[in-house]
Parts: C-alpha cells; structure tokens; sequence
C-alpha cells in the first residue's frame, strides 16, 4: 500500500530545486508553470536566498510546483495520497480533483491571500515538542492560541499574536521545548479568515473541468479521512487556511489502511522524520535530491512484492 505525501510551507530552502532541473521535462514544465502564474519558480527554487522564499506568496506555490514536477519524474502510481497544509493542493492534482494547472493558480492566490492577512496584525507560529498533549492542549487554549498543526509523535505547531507566543514560551508545560519557527503568520488560526473568503472566490472560478471526484484515496487536514468528493475536498482546501491541520489523524488513516510505504515529495524529509516515529513499520523515503529516487523506486519495489 503505497503512500504519497506532500510537505508543506516551511521545508523549502535555498537552491532545493537546483539538482531537479537537469532531469528530462522538469525545466520546461516549471517555466511554463511561471508563465501561468506569474511568478519564476527556477529562480526562486535555484537563486533566491531563504528571506525571498519565506514569503507566503513565493514558498507556497513554489513547494507545489515543485512537489508536481517531481512527482511526474518519479512516476508512481499511489494508492493513498495527503498533504501537508500547502501540500493539500500537491496532493489534490495527484489524485486527479484539480489539474496542476489549477492548483497552481489556486495556491498562488492562496499565498497572495494569507500574506496579506498575515500583515494585518504580527502573529506567528512555534513549534511545540514533547509533554503529554492534553497538558499542551489546555496550555494552548489558556493563552488564547490555536493548536494549528497538530502532527503526531510529539509535534504540535501553535499560532497567534506574538505576546501570546511569547507568554507561552515564558510558562510553557512540564518536560516541552518550545521552538519559535520562521514563517510570516499565525497559519491555520482565526488571524487568516480574510484568506477564507479570497480564497473561495477564486476557487467559485475554477469552471467546468473540475474540481473532479479524486482517482485515489485522498485524505483531507481536517480530520485524517478519505473524500470521495472533488467538490467536497475544494471546500476543504478552501476552509483549512483558517482551520487546524490534523495530521496526527491522516497519519492514524494510514496506518488503519495498511499503508507499507510512505514517499515525500521534495522537499522531503519533515513528514517522513514523523512516520518513522508514529507509524512503525512503514518504509518512508524523502525525495531531497535526484540521488533518492533509486531508494525511492527501490521501495516502490518492494512495495508491489508485498
């Protein structure tokens, strides 16, 4: 059972996509891709430094594109496919709901959308590590923040201004390291409901080619559960900017469908590190450079043995 994730914003760093540019396609998709969307994802997968591709409007569909094209090089055929945040819609064209095209023009807008929200007042994120989750959780909640990821195996990623981040990190629960993480906004909290509803507008344009009903099993942020509608899985997409991303719950559905074999799309290597510690057993490879894709096919070989 053959697993396909898509990271999300934050795994991308300088030059990631320089090595992917000398497989046969790849340049010549990525640049048509930049034509559509306005915006030279070579350049700033290949030359922009980490200040140009922390910005929402760049890293986002940058990591999609990306997570697109060498997903067509490795050309494997999943039988379970989720992302990350972000990585929803690599993984939404993966299954067939939305074309890379229209991913691509949606999660441009989604970025464009979520900087601007995130200018309206200074929020952020950090990431919180070990405790007993429900000692987190109330922790959470007592300082007005939001559990915006919450990943499994220990990992919780909380949002809100940056006096709540701060006050948490000053009192945090027994036996947690709190890490403040580099990004431009508090993601998947209240602070992005503007996004919300821009967001929604543009997916309403999408027209009559999709979205359509996903070819794959398609695990949504939400609550970790297969969607069988193409319909019901935009308005996902659309409704998790603003909304907590469960990844501990898509990870449980993996693992209860017998999932052997997990491949993270470049730039890979954070949901692979969370599979090795919360699903036991499963073979996860991460696709960082060209040099992983003969483990990634050895294991996609061992995959159809089983």
């Amino acid at each position: 059972m053959l697993v396909i994730v898509a990271p999300g914003q934050g795994a991308q760093t300088p030059g990631f996509l320089g090595p992917w540019l000398d497989l046969p396609g790849v340049a010549d998709r990525l640049t048509a891709w930049s034509d559509l969307i306005g915006l030279d994802l070579i350049a700033c997968g290949t030359i922009a430094d980490a200040d140009e591709i922390r910005d929402t409007a760049v890293a986002q569909p940058l990591l999609v594109a990306a997570g697109l094209a060498v997903a067509e090089v490795l050309g494997a055929s999943p039988h379970i496919v989720a992302g990350h945040s972000v990585g929803e819609f690599t993984a939404a064209a993966l299954a067939g709901v939305l074309t890379p095209e229209q991913a691509l023009l949606l999660v441009r807008e989604r970025g464009l959308a979520m900087a601007k929200a995130a200018s309206v007042t200074e929020t952020g994120m950090s990431a919180v590590l070990g405790g007993v989750e429900e000692e987190v959780l109330a922790a959470v909640a007592e300082k007005g923040l939001t559990a915006a990821n919450v990943n499994g195996a220990g990992q919780i990623v909380i949002g809100g201004t940056l006096e709540q981040l701060a006050a948490f990190k000053a009192e945090p629960p027994a036996r947690v390291r709190v890490i403040p993480l580099a990004v431009a906004g508090a993601f998947h909290t209240e602070h992005m409901a503007s996004a919300v509803d821009r967001l929604r507008e543009a997916a309403a344009e999408i027209g009559p080619t999709g979205p359509a009903d996903p070819t794959v099993t398609l695990l949504s942020n939400r609550d970790g559960e297969a969607v069988a509608s193409g319909t019901e899985f935009l308005e996902r997409l659309v409704a998790q900017v603003a909304s907590p991303v469960r990844w501990d719950a898509c990870m449980a559905t993996m693992a209860g469908l017998g999932a052997t074999t997990m491949i993270e799309l470049v730039p890979g290597g954070t949901l692979t590190g969370l599979a090795k510690r919360a699903l036991r057993g499963v073979t996860a490879v991460a696709l960082k450079t060209p040099d992983d894709l003969e483990a990634a096919r050895a294991a996609l070989g061992s995959n159809e043995e089983r």
